[in-house]
């Protein structure tokens, strides 16, 4: 599993584009992020999956979303950094706003869901949680890109705030859901070790995706669009909130499969 794995990882990393994003110039500390997180993503999704073999069966489950997570981010990635880099060296930095929502369509809800799935894995959760918490993401992220999009063309300042306002109420519904819904309800009967993570993942629910929206308001609210400010935000966010998730159920799944 572990070599099979290694090779199709091998074989992803190997697409022409990778190589194809011109020369990075020093000053560029957007690009640099772009390529730092990049590489961040790969060695992160490696090392989930073969952490997948040394867990119990319960916490598979939770380790392969937290690497797909993970292994999906990188892929775009690759893609983003290589827009970035090539519109820059030309004299026009161009932010991958379409790259970029397709990434969080798709790793977003994983994330949010892994909630339900530490949740599952020692204790009886209603499966509510997991429609809301899926519906809920996907209202945020489709008016932040609505939002967004509507920025970078130029558009309606009336659909940028309003792509804000819903994307924040969702954003605030699923804290809601978390905190004191069934998420809240559930975690009560978990042990110790489960308690302490979820509420650390709680926190970077919170606080590490708040810089999400400040991100969007110096964008395109208050700023001045600046997409190199715009995406070295964004890029640090995806390291801490996609790479330290992951590390978090990693380190609690491996506490309770050796039952300390």
């Amino acid at each position: 599993m572990k070599n099979i794995f290694l090779i199709l990882v091998g074989l992803v990393a190997m697409p022409a584009f990778a190589a194809g994003g011109g020369d990075l110039d020093a000053s560029d500390m957007t690009g640099v992020s772009f390529w730092l997180v990049t590489a961040a993503l790969l060695a992160a999704t490696v090392f989930f999956f073969i952490e997948r073999d040394n867990v119990s069966s319960k916490w598979k489950t939770s380790l392969t979303v937290s690497g797909l997570v993970t292994g999906i981010a990188f892929w775009h990635y690759m893609y983003m950094r290589g827009v970035w880099v090539e519109s820059y060296a030309a004299g026009d930095p161009e932010s991958p706003i379409v790259f970029r929502y397709i990434d969080w369509l798709l790793t977003v809800p994983l994330l949010i869901i892994e909630f339900y799935l530490i949740l599952r894995a020692v204790t009886n959760v209603a499966s509510t949680l997991f429609n809301k918490l899926f519906i809920g993401s996907l209202v945020m992220l489709v008016a932040g890109y609505l939002g967004e999009s509507a920025a970078e063309a130029g558009g309606s300042m009336t659909t940028v705030y309003l792509g804000f306002a819903v994307g924040m109420l969702a954003w605030f519904y699923m804290i809601q859901v978390l905190y004191s819904g069934e998420g809240g309800v559930a975690v009560k009967q978990a042990s110790p070790a489960i308690q302490s993570a979820y509420k650390t993942m709680m926190y970077i629910i919170i606080v590490g995706w708040a810089v999400y929206p400040l991100g969007y308001v110096f964008g395109h609210l208050i700023g001045d669009g600046n997409p190199a400010q715009l995406n070295i935000i964004y890029n640090f966010a995806d390291f801490v909130n996609k790479i330290l998730f992951g590390l978090i159920i990693w380190h609690v799944a491996v506490k309770e499969s050796q039952g300390t």
